[in-house]
């Protein structure tokens, strides 16, 4: 099978988080979330512990609660410091056709085990009426409605679970009784929270396609051989991106060695043979790993991406942050970021500025509520440029974030 674009689909959309007692996170909103979200802040402010929230709830379901609990240091290292109370994840999404549909998760820890101790999907059907839950959990006890469309009125069936550290999600998606439930496993199993890293890329893996690419982008060579082989227009399409970037590039090859691993190798057009992908620039692969990313034929719906300004030069991220853009037809991108000339792509309403209050909590304001932004961006001004004038403020890690100077101003 060949494609000679990205996918027309629309995918589910996430379009409000709630974070309560998740580390530096005590209680956080992200109201209006966009396809495409950016969030900016100094070392230290809550952007990579927002980002791990994702991993958190996405390896919840991959692998299990303990696991991705155990994972974080448990309740210990995990939960906001001085707090009593759950850690809560709460999710506003809407699927194309359907109403926004709400999912609470909180999780607590009993003995040194997690158990979750509330977890709930809850919708309105219509205009008219009150939001009502088609599933309820209780530490592993509670009922849900099935259905295509579940309703106030339909019968809610009591199905407990094996243990109160299983998540109702997980367990009741893999029925067909449970559409909706079955759709929001698909989704959130779906996520893509990347740490991409170019060390990684340059392995040798062995030989044999594959679709996706893991976390770390180690299988590279795998993903490039499985485009080569069903999807030659769109990896066509990834060189020609890449050749625009990075001018020298003429082609990657994923050649099989006599012992079954397979060889990334970067042709360099002035020069006869291919070099090896471990001789190749960090930014070379770093950037080759992206594109292979943002055009996937069947992208995931969530990708998640971290500082990706790292080993790229300056004037290839606003490229990059375009590319982004191109792909949310497709996909949701989160993406932390330091960079000015990333932010110089963006629109004021993509980006949340996270800053740490007197008590050392993260707190959160979207950048086209900042006074005077839009009005600068209106005359042709560039996030980044103001971001390194200082006039978004609460960004700026020479600004004392116990006082941010924007909230300030406008009374907070």
């Amino acid at each position: 099978m060949k494609s000679t674009a990205r996918e027309a689909r629309a995918p589910a959309r996430i379009e409000y988080l709630k974070v309560r007692n998740f580390r530096a996170l005590r209680d956080v909103e992200f109201k209006d979330l966009t396809p495409l979200t950016v969030l900016l802040g100094p070392n230290g402010s809550g952007k990579s512990t927002v980002f791990d929230v994702f991993a958190f709830l996405a390896e919840c379901f991959e692998m299990g609660l303990r696991r991705a609990w155990d994972k974080r240091g448990r309740a210990k290292e995990l939960k906001t410091r001085g707090s009593d109370g759950p850690v809560v994840v709460e999710i506003k999404y809407r699927e194309p056709g359907y109403p926004m549909i709400t999912y609470h998760l909180a999780v607590d820890e009993r003995g040194g085990t997690p158990i979750v101790v509330e977890e709930w999907l809850r919708w309105k059907r219509g205009s008219h009426g009150q939001p009502f839950r088609f599933l309820d959990y209780h530490e592993g006890i509670g009922r849900a409605i099935s259905g295509e469309q579940p309703d106030e009125q339909d019968r809610r069936i009591e199905t407990p679970l094996k243990s109160p550290d299983l998540l109702a999600v997980n367990a009741l998606g893999q029925f067909a009784e449970h559409p909706r439930v079955a759709a929001l496993r698909d989704f959130i199993t779906g996520w893509y929270v990347s740490y991409l890293s170019a060390d990684s890329a340059r392995g040798q893996p062995e030989a044999g396609p594959q679709d996706r690419l893991t976390k770390t982008g180690d299988n590279l060579a795998n993903v490039i051989q499985y485009l080569a082989e069903q999807h030659s227009d769109r990896l066509e399409r990834i060189f020609e991106v890449l050749r625009r970037r990075v001018p020298r590039i003429e082609r990657v090859l994923a050649d099989t060695m006599p012992d079954g691993r397979l060889l990334l190798q970067i042709k360099d057009a002035p020069f006869s043979h291919p070099v090896l992908a471990r001789f190749a620039s960090d930014g070379t692969l770093k950037m080759l790993a992206y594109l292979v990313l943002l055009y996937d034929p069947a992208p995931p719906p969530f990708i998640g991406i971290e500082e990706p300004e790292n080993f790229l030069h300056p004037r290839l991220l606003p490229e990059l942050a375009e590319e982004c853009r191109a792909a949310i037809t497709s996909t949701q991108l989160l993406v932390t970021t330091h960079s000015p000339f990333f932010l110089n792509a963006l629109r004021p309403q993509e980006v949340r500025v996270l800053w740490r209050d007197d008590q050392g909590y993260t707190r959160t304001q979207r950048a086209c509520d900042l006074p005077g932004i839009n009005e600068f961006v209106a005359q042709g001004a560039l996030l980044g440029h103001l971001w390194m004038e200082g006039q978004l403020g609460v960004g700026d890690p020479l600004v004392n974030q116990g006082a941010p100077t924007r909230p300030q101003l406008m009374g907070r």
